[in-house]
């Protein structure tokens, strides 16, 4: 199998790491258990919480200070993309860039990172109305089948229905997991309460958030329609103040919704900062509360 995506989500991340000094890079994502694991990483001061078998009393003796054993997981992560689908991902970002395409990068570096670090990685979306679900795996193979069959689907004559998607993982996936939903406002808006709950109570959750186009910008493309927006609509100043209000307010239901659900998010509206957000958002979630 030629790695065509791979390649590119390769080359995306050497650039930014060659600018960045982060060490999120080294190791590839080795993420720090406290408790029972295969090789010891450092010792760090108790925490109320901690298991008392993890205490190093000798070197707690030494220091004067209750000191705990740290390790470097044993296990491999669980993996799993959650794409988006439908018309509002054939849409367009501010930056005229299809957010489809934003979505099989940020899907593709999440991948690439956790496939190089050994991490079991799936992905699932919806298929206007069928679950298209691709098993937990490891290896690049794997991650350039997973690119390479979403960015063959045609979105253009369906509506979305992520909600399905994830009440799909609650009922059948058990397994625990780290999920990357990349979806965008309107998904998030659109997903319950209810089902949030449910998932984030099995499973550790991060949303990738793909910004739309402004309606009064001069730059939306009315999928329906397959044309843009014409001028008189988009320069006409109470629809730009009305856009801005519902936007504001979704915005705002939406960050409510994650934060109630304790969900690291990060929103993105063009490729060249792909790289930049998924690792911000790691580094704001990090690996090491997986548990």
């Amino acid at each position: 199998m030629k790695m065509n995506y791979v390649t590119k989500i390769r080359a995306k991340i050497s650039i930014c790491a060659n600018k960045k000094t982060s060490n999120i890079f080294d190791g590839s994502f080795k993420s720090i258990y406290q408790g029972n694991g295969l090789d010891f990483e450092n010792l760090r001061e108790y925490i109320p919480g901690d298991s008392i078998r993890d205490i190093d009393w000798k070197a707690t003796s030494r220091s004067g200070k209750v000191l705990i054993k740290r390790y470097i997981a044993e296990k491999k992560h669980n993996i799993m993309v959650v794409f988006d689908t439908g018309k509002s991902m054939s849409a367009h970002t501010d930056w005229m860039q299809v957010k489809k395409d934003i979505a099989l990068n940020a899907g593709g570096v999440i991948g690439y990172l956790a496939a190089k670090n050994g991490d079991n990685v799936g992905a699932i979306y919806n298929r206007n109305g069928k679950i298209q679900f691709y098993p937990l795996r490891t290896g690049i193979e794997n991650i350039e089948r997973i690119l390479t069959e979403y960015d063959r689907e045609v979105f253009d004559n369906y509506e979305t229905d992520i909600e399905k998607t994830l009440e799909y993982i609650v009922r059948n996936i058990k397994r625990k997991m780290i999920i990357f939903v990349v979806t965008d406002a309107m998904g998030i808006a659109n997903i319950s309460q209810n089902t949030l709950k449910k998932l984030v109570y099995q499973h550790n959750v991060l949303f990738v958030s793909i910004d739309d186009a402004k309606l009064t910008d001069g730059k939306a493309f009315d999928v329906d329609k397959d044309m843009y927006i014409p001028d008189f609509i988009s320069e006409n100043k109470e629809l730009i103040n009305m856009e801005q209000s519902i936007k504001q307010n979704l915005d705002a239901d939406n960050a409510k919704k994650l934060m109630q659900n304790r969900i690291v998010s990060t929103c993105i509206d063009r490729d060249e900062e792909v790289v930049d957000k998924i690792i911000e958002l790691l580094g704001g979630h990090k690996y090491a509360n997986y548990r």
